[in-house]
């Protein structure tokens, strides 16, 4: 199959067209901290944990509480993450939001690296949070993170 990069997609060539598969089909390791993970099945911040786990993604669920959501260990700060995570994704109010970009900030110094995408989801993306992100010089995106894998939401019901 011979093929070319496209916006974060592979495109491939059949029949003179080009076709544009989703990211998930590309082979690569990809790490995402999922902050606000959920256990409730019925939450997106547990949608988002089976979504990208569901693409071959390295999930770390952050939640102050602990325990375990859909088998994976949950993390009760960004700073006990094993490593930086190319992307975040925020499922949170407010404060808890503003917060959270200052850890992630200082996990960035720490590890003298760089969270490629920090995904406000809907509901997070409020402009003091925004506005914060572009202080720490955090690249942020204000849209779904399950839909930036091709994935939607509801694909993962509560059972």
């Amino acid at each position: 199959m011979n093929g070319e990069r496209t916006d974060s997609r592979l495109a491939t060539r059949e029949s003179g067209k080009i076709a544009l598969q989703p990211e998930r089909t590309l082979a690569r390791h990809r790490t995402i901290a999922i902050i606000g993970a959920s256990s409730d099945r019925a939450k997106f911040g547990n949608k988002a944990v089976r979504a990208y786990a569901a693409e071959g993604w390295t999930v770390w669920p952050v939640n102050p509480k602990g325990g375990v959501i859909e088998g994976l260990t949950v993390f009760t700060s960004i700073l006990e993450l094993p490593e930086l995570p190319e992307r975040a994704s925020l499922y949170l109010h407010e404060v808890a939001a503003l917060e959270t970009l200052d850890s992630l900030a200082v996990a960035q110094t720490r590890c003298n690296g760089t969270i490629t995408e920090v995904f406000l989801n809907p509901g997070v993306g409020r402009a003091s949070v925004r506005e914060r992100a572009d202080e720490l010089g955090l690249h942020h995106i204000s849209e779904c993170s399950i839909r930036a894998i091709g994935r939607v939401p509801v694909e993962f019901l509560a059972d």
